[in-house]
């Protein structure tokens, strides 16, 4: 997100909790949020799909609240307003077509036809009748939902796939063919929305899901700070927030979500652009030769995909503060961690979180109730690797992100096999504070250096790339 942008936004928010208060407090971060996901989705080669996506972002968030919301809530009056300002907010964006180039700055091209969209809102709106008419929906609709949205969500990730969707809209769009990329289809903060899908569907299986509106659900899927980059809040929790009146904007939450912002800002466009300029990439791992050299760009890359992101994720942060929403923390100093496995407790929290829950705690139960039950070494072994490579395939399914995702998967696994081996004559030898000192330098130094080698798998886009760069960083080339 563009710094002009951060600004916009913080500063809307900022105005909202200083004068308005709680005055229309849910309604306000429900229409913000709509028309901030059309304003920040970035431009497409595919004609009319930057106004698309946003589209079809809400409707997949409505049809995943229908089938997993209770007849109560469903039931509510504030849904059809709801529903109404939604389609509101679009048609207008759509209608800035007939307005001069400058008063659609709110989409990131013209918008298309108008006739297409009003196609969208009838097939939605006779989707919702047809399953209006039904009395109960069957495990077998939450299936079908938590199937198509990965899905969806491998369509995206996974390059042949993404390829083939841009050659096939380009030939529905009538656009030529000679420059068709894996890259035309960027879908503006699905990764995460996707999480959130996931995670609310899986909840309604097994009777977690608490009883929420349509508009309430909407905010919590698109909440706008967090929509981008995470963190990934967990429902239950936003909506207790979303539901407790804003008092006002007092002199400590001004001073906390301020500094928690100016942190962002400072951590994202002073530390982490700076290193973007000699950090690691597919450019400067070819022409750097000196192994010196080639651990300062690791070491830049380290840092940067550190400053950036936590940056971010404190943008995020101070910004729903200002709003009332206190979401969850994504960092606490991963780096200076003793242990792969600290490390991951504390890097990205929130997605580790996601995955333990959904993932690694699912597969864990399963393997356990086996007749003849796996030896808990392979236990650790396959459910370690298994998380690893998904969360390695959630930022991209290519050979790259695969070995990075092996790399922390084996590495975790060896952490967990050395510390039950050593853990009593760790603790035997460390009896004074000194000796205590030395094994958690040590430990940080080590757990450092092999994250930052994994982080050349996940700069660079070529496996051969990747090692001739570990290979120079030991001197071996």
């Amino acid at each position: 997100m563009a710094l002009d942008r951060i600004l916009i936004l913080a500063a809307t928010s900022l105005l909202w909790a200083a004068f308005l208060r709680d005055r229309g407090k849910a309604w306000f971060l429900l229409i913000t949020s709509v028309l901030v996901i059309f304003w920040l989705q970035p431009t497409l080669p595919i004609r009319g799909f930057d106004f698309w996506t946003p589209i079809a972002t809400l409707v997949i968030v409505i049809l995943t609240w229908y089938i997993t919301a209770d007849n109560e809530a469903r039931s509510k009056r504030k849904n059809i307003i709801v529903l109404a300002i939604v389609s509101g907010l679009v048609l207008l964006l759509n209608l800035t077509r007939f307005l001069p180039t400058g008063f659609q700055f709110l989409t990131a091209s013209r918008p298309p036809q108008l006739e297409t969209t009003l196609l969208i809102f009838l097939g939605t709106g006779l989707t919702l009748f047809a399953l209006s008419r039904l009395t109960h929906f069957s495990a077998s609709f939450l299936t079908l939902g938590l199937i198509l949205t990965i899905g969806l969500f491998l369509l995206i990730k996974i390059p042949a796939l993404s390829y083939w969707l841009s050659y096939s809209l380009r030939a529905i769009a009538g656009q030529s063919l000679t420059s068709v990329s894996a890259n035309d289809f960027r879908w503006l903060g699905f990764s995460y929305v996707a999480f959130r899908l996931i995670h609310t569907i899986r909840d309604r299986q097994s009777g977690r899901f608490p009883s929420v509106d349509l508009g309430e659900y909407l905010t919590y899927v698109i909440f706008f700070p967090a929509f981008t980059a995470g963190p990934i809040d967990r429902l239950e929790r936003f909506i207790k927030d979303l539901r407790a009146p804003l008092a006002g904007l007092n002199l400590e939450t001004f001073y906390a979500a301020g500094q928690r912002l100016l942190l962002g800002l400072f951590k994202k466009f002073v530390i982490a652009d700076t290193l973007a300029l000699i950090a690691l990439n597919d450019t400067n791992a070819t022409q750097v030769t000196s192994t010196f050299w080639m651990w300062i760009i690791v070491y830049a890359y380290a840092f940067q995909i550190y400053f950036d992101f936590s940056g971010y994720t404190d943008i995020a942060l101070g910004i729903a503060l200002l709003l009332g929403i206190k979401l969850p923390e994504n960092f606490a100093s991963p780096y200076l961690k003793p242990n792969l496995t600290q490390f991951w407790n504390n890097w990205h929290m929130t997605l580790t979180q996601w995955f333990r829950a959904y993932f690694f705690n699912t597969i864990t139960r399963w393997l356990r109730s086996w007749q003849k039950p796996l030896s808990i070494p392979m236990m650790i072994l396959l459910t370690q690797v298994a998380t690893m490579l998904l969360i390695g395939f959630w930022h991209s399914v290519t050979w790259n992100f695969t070995l990075w995702g092996l790399w922390h998967g084996l590495g975790l696994f060896v952490h967990n096999r050395w510390n039950d081996m050593t853990k009593a004559k760790a603790a035997a030898w460390t009896t004074t504070p000194t000796k205590q000192t030395i094994l958690y330098i040590s430990g940080v130094l080590l757990t450092f250096h092999f994250v930052a080698i994994g982080w050349i798998f996940f700069a660079l886009s070529s496996p051969t790339v990747s090692w001739q760069v570990i290979l120079k960083l030991f001197g071996v080339q």
